[in-house]
């Protein structure tokens, strides 16, 4: 999977989704994030776009340590080939977020001279 760096040094990939397994997948452009050890998480206008079934309120750990409670959503990814349940979970960040539960045994080498991102 190939993707990009953009002018604010954010490594961007493409990602297949939709809401069920049958159903027709959507690309968008996700950010890398590692510092999230989840799947992935979606802003509320997208996952209305995508008409995700929600899930249940999961805690979650934020970067200055406050515990909140947020929503969480099911979404299939087409991964590598393969179309995959994950969760999604809801924030209003402007990108997709692409988390490490994704990147599991996937090499990532993200190249900021070259502006580019190969995950294999």
């Amino acid at each position: 999977m190939k993707g990009f760096v953009d002018e604010r040094d954010r490594a961007l990939i493409p990602i297949r989704v939709a809401n069920k397994l049958r159903a027709d997948m959507t690309e968008v452009v996700a950010w890398i994030d590692t510092a999230f050890d989840g799947h992935l998480v979606f802003s509320r206008k997208l996952i209305n776009d995508l008409k995700l079934e929600a899930l249940v309120e999961t805690e979650a750990i934020l970067a200055d340590g406050s515990i909140v409670s947020l929503e969480s959503y099911f979404c299939v990814v087409d991964w590598f080939g393969g179309k995959i349940p994950v969760q999604v979970i809801e924030n209003e960040g402007r990108f997709p977020l692409v988390g490490t539960s994704l990147l599991t045994k996937r090499n990532l080498v993200i190249n900021y001279d070259a502006k580019s991102v190969e995950l294999t």
